[in-house]
C-alpha cells in the first residue's frame, strides 16, 4: 500500500482554487488550506492523524467533489 498524507490539488485558475478552498472551509466537513507550489495556487490536503478513518476520508472526498462542482457550476 502507498500512503500519501500530503496532497496538493489545483482547480484550474488561482481564483477557482481559492473559491473551492473557501467553500470547503465553510462546508465544515473537512478543512483544507491554501498554498503556492512552483508558483501555482493549490489546495493542501493533509491526512496525518491516526484517528482518521476510511469513512472520514470518503466523506472528505465527497465534500471536496461536491464543493468543486458547485463552484464550477456557479462560474458558468
Amino acid at each position: 500500500d502507498v500512503v500519501l498524507n500530503q496532497v496538493l490539488v489545483s482547480f484550474g485558475t488561482p481564483e477557482r482554487t481559492q473559491a473551492v478552498i473557501s467553500a470547503l472551509q465553510q462546508d465544515g466537513t473537512c478543512w483544507c488550506g491554501n498554498t503556492v507550489w512552483q508558483g501555482r495556487a493549490a489546495m493542501r490536503i493533509s491526512v496525518c492523524s491516526w484517528a482518521t478513518t476510511d469513512e472520514d476520508v470518503e466523506a472528505s472526498l465527497a465534500a471536496i467533489l461536491r464543493v468543486a462542482d458547485r463552484v464550477a457550476a456557479s462560474a458558468r
